[in-house]
């Protein structure tokens, strides 16, 4: 049978972006029939017409879900997604298709056909192309990783926050639930837990264009995340029981 792949799409207030993605990302996954691919709406709290535009569009698209949640934080958006799925392959992507798709076959063959628990899409390793990316962005993004590096030697993994990321069943259902943070800290989480857990993580180089709308509000989440480094650092991070 062939693998079942979760593509967890999480969005607060993006009434407009949404439709362009999902027709954009359904087109691609036509021409990959040899997945069986189904698509979640993870709605954190919109106050637009998120969640109304993506249950008129889970009438048009086939395999299309909404999975809806007061609270705000994209962590937390992809938690829900993620346990509840049963999917043998569950990844993220943002809604903005800041990372080209072309990757995705790439990220779901590390799992589903390679044996990795985590694949990751890189912006930092050779072969990445990166567009349009503002100074501050890429200062602070670099900056952030080379303090991983300082606080976490030879962490496994070159970029942490590209928004383009695949995880197996054992890594939903064993290293998602051990993650704290909600937010946009939750990625890093993830990985740390792994590279505790000895699992094995696979970088993939992406194409990816910085989307002059984005809403991430740099400084204080950039402070937010060297917070939670800084809490695994020197606090620990938890283990799951049947990691070797």
């Amino acid at each position: 049978m062939p693998t079942t792949v979760d593509i967890v799409i999480p969005v607060l207030n993006e009434e407009v972006a949404l439709p362009v993605c999902l027709e954009k990302l359904y087109a691609f996954i036509a021409q990959h029939p040899d997945r069986n691919w189904r698509v979640v709406v993870a709605d954190n709290g919109s106050t637009d017409r998120t969640t109304a535009i993506a249950n008129e569009l889970a009438s048009q698209y086939q395999d299309l879900s909404i999975s809806r949640l007061e609270l705000r934080g994209r962590g937390r958006a992809l938690k829900q997604a993620w346990t509840m799925s049963d999917a043998d392959v569950r990844l993220y992507m943002d809604v903005d298709l800041s990372t080209d798709l072309k990757a995705l076959p790439s990220l779901v063959g590390a799992i589903a056909d390679e044996g990795y628990e985590i694949a990751i899409g890189s912006r930092l390793m050779a072969g990445s192309e990166v567009v349009n990316r503002t100074l501050k962005r890429e200062i602070t993004s670099r900056g952030y990783n080379a303090l991983i590096h300082v606080l976490f030697p030879c962490p496994g993994f070159r970029d942490a926050q590209c928004g383009f990321k695949a995880v197996s069943k054992r890594t939903a259902e064993q290293l998602v639930p051990l993650a704290r943070d909600n937010a946009w800290f939750f990625d890093t989480e993830l990985l740390l837990l792994a590279r505790k857990a000895r699992y094995a993580i696979k970088e993939i180089p992406v194409h990816w264009e910085d989307d002059p709308d984005t809403r991430v509000k740099i400084v204080s989440t950039a402070w937010e995340d060297i917070k939670g480094l800084l809490r695994l650092r020197f606090k620990g991070r938890p283990t799951p029981s049947s990691a070797t």
